[in-house]
């Protein structure tokens, strides 16, 4: 039993042209951070919190080996690559919310009172 698992593991680097030790540590050693931006995501939920970067660090971190896999390898499954442009995509979307609401808030410091939307997005 052992062997088959072993001669199975090893084959992937074959595979994806990748050391298969290290691409093993990658994706066993980010279980833990997975678990927490998990954790975190939730604590936010519940908290009426932004959601979007505890979801971002957990897309990361549960695509971090087949990260490894697109910088060093070959063959990669296409839902690796749609999965990145997924991350990227929603990273860029947080990325101008946030900005908006900062020029928004900004130009309600000087006008007057915040606007109760951006007040919120705190």
């Amino acid at each position: 039993m052992f062997d088959v698992v072993r001669d199975w593991f090893l084959g992937l680097g074959a595979q994806y042209g990748v050391n298969p030790l290290l691409f093993g540590a990658i994706y066993v050693g980010a279980i833990p951070f997975f678990t927490l931006s998990i954790a975190w995501l939730v604590r936010n939920a519940r908290a009426g919190k932004s959601a979007v970067v505890p979801a971002l660090a957990a897309g990361f971190f549960f695509i971090s080996a087949y990260l490894y896999l697109i910088v060093a390898g070959e063959n990669v499954p296409w839902w690796v690559y749609a999965f990145v442009a997924v991350l990227v995509v929603g990273g860029a979307w947080s990325t101008v919310r946030s900005v908006r609401a900062k020029v928004a808030a900004a130009r309600g410091e000087a006008d007057g009172p915040e606007p109760a939307s951006v007040a919120e997005t705190r």
